[in-house]
């Protein structure tokens, strides 16, 4: 398959996004936690799809189909094509008597290197194979950055394990022999100006034949089958819609069902490199941090009970809706959770907030110093406010207090922007039924407790407070 101009787009976006890390099944000890929290220090690794079939069978197509439905994640499309080894002069004289549909012919073990450092969220230089001298140094090589999704296509992407091995998901395209030869012709003929004659015999030596021995033997690798590639276009959006899932769902949300991290957009990745950027003045930090919080403030509200409302429209017509949650209130964690106060106001008209203080002393020892809260707080729904959660210390106490004053413990919402999966352990173990929504998940906890790669002291630099952090206060 060629290169593709939308793949090269994709490819070319730099940076490694971290969103996680990888945990097994549900169940697993505080050890075993801490022991994948310790190896997601090199960040969550990319989902890579295999996409094989026969020649002409629509592999590019659908790769292509793909890329387009995940316009809003980093995708980069990698040729097994590539991959060719560089023919010798022995063989550049007999070149018509090269079978190029033959597992040899490809260098695989390059192959290899390349997917694991992308992988590792490694930049990769990837061969562009020429056809007409049969060479591999005769373009410059495609910079590749790390991605979120790679797409591996080729004839024989499946035949090696070990290539294999490396795969999220395996597709077949399965098109009928008489669709792939007329769709090798034309391209043959018209593409690489090639004579038709010679098409078909090079077809009838080593294309049918290496399809019968080494492409279609590979169809039983396949997780899915797609017939008439391109011309399927139902199980493209099945396919796309079965990654966004993949894509959204962070680890952690395996073991603990009462965590909802927001799916990941460009946009929201861009307001966090901004705020967690050291030298962002106050002014964008409140700014781009308030646009944060009012998206998971919003998707928090979007977990709260709710009752089928009918109206009428000016049009006279009946809509069948919803009614919000009426006995609801917040609870901001002072200093840091007062910051997403008036978030909250601007969705929940007139809504009542409480506040709670809790001291960190040594050994990161929590100590309860105020709490004001509504009266009949035990009969609300409680989001309750801070946008760091770190070791959990903090969020763990502010939840007991409101439970010891009579809130049910599933009627509470953690509301944060960032979270540590120290703190996402410590509170859904100890509140399997409180609700926690955040934006992203961090890598862990530094020696001094600290959320890294984090954005520093939030409260200091959302109020302006830390000179020594932020000396051009705008």
């Amino acid at each position: 398959m060629g290169s593709t101009a939308v793949g090269d787009l994709k490819g070319a976006v730099s940076g490694v996004h971290f969103s996680g890390f990888r945990l097994g099944e549900t169940g697993q000890s505080v050890s075993e936690v801490e022991q994948h929290i310790a190896a997601s220090k090199n960040g969550k690794q990319p989902f890579v799809i295999g996409v094989g079939g026969g020649a002409s069978s629509g592999k590019t197509t659908v790769c292509d189909m793909i890329i387009e439905q995940l316009h809003d994640q980093r995708v980069v499309l990698v040729n097994q094509d590539s991959f060719y080894h560089n023919l010798t002069p022995e063989e550049l004289k007999r070149v018509n008597e090269y079978n190029f549909d033959h597992p040899d012919a490809f260098d695989t073990e390059q192959l290899l290197c390349i997917l694991k450092k992308l992988k590792h969220g490694q930049a990769v230089d990837i061969p562009k194979y020429d056809f007409k001298s049969y060479k591999n140094d005769v373009f410059p090589a495609r910079r590749v950055n790390p991605s979120d999704v790679i797409i591996l296509g080729g004839i024989l992407v499946f035949h090696d394990p070990r290539v294999r091995d490396l795969m999220n998901m395996k597709i077949f395209v399965d098109a009928d022999a008489d669709v792939r030869l007329a769709r090798r012709i034309r391209r043959d003929t018209v593409e690489k100006g090639r004579d038709a004659g010679m098409v078909l015999d090079q077809y009838a030596r080593f294309v049918k034949p290496a399809f019968e021995d080494f492409i279609l033997p590979t169809k039983k690798f396949a997780d899915i089958i797609i017939p008439r590639g391109g011309d399927n276009p139902v199980a493209i959006d099945l396919i796309v819609q079965h990654l966004r899932t993949k894509l959204g769902q962070h680890d952690l949300c395996k073991i603990y069902p009462n965590l909802v991290v927001i799916q990941s957009t460009f946009q929201i990745r861009g307001m966090h490199t901004i705020i967690r950027d050291s030298k962002t003045s106050t002014h964008d930090f409140i700014f781009y941090s308030d646009r944060l919080i009012r998206l998971v403030v919003e998707h928090g509200l979007g977990h709260l009970p709710f009752t089928e409302k009918q109206v009428t429209t000016p049009t006279g017509s009946v809509y069948i809706g919803v009614d919000f949650c009426k006995r609801l209130c917040g609870v901001s964690i002072i200093r840091s959770g007062e910051s997403m106060e008036n978030a909250l106001r601007a969705c929940c008209k007139g809504i009542k907030i409480g506040k709670i203080l809790i001291h960190k002393g040594g050994d990161n020892v929590q100590q309860l110093i105020y709490e004001k809260l509504p009266t009949d707080i035990s009969d609300r729904h409680v989001l309750l406010l801070d946008p760091i959660l770190g070791t959990g210390n903090s969020a763990v106490e502010a939840i007991s207090l409101l439970i010891k004053k009579g809130v049910s413990e599933a009627n509470i919402i953690f509301l944060n922007l960032i979270s540590a999966p120290q703190g996402v352990h410590a509170v859904c173990r100890c509140f399997p039924r409180v609700k926690i929504v955040t934006s992203e998940i961090e890598m862990g906890l530094n020696d001094r407790y600290r959320v890294i790669p984090g954005m520093g002291e939030f409260g200091d630099r959302y109020f302006g407070t830390d000179e020594d952090w932020n000396p051009n206060t705008k």
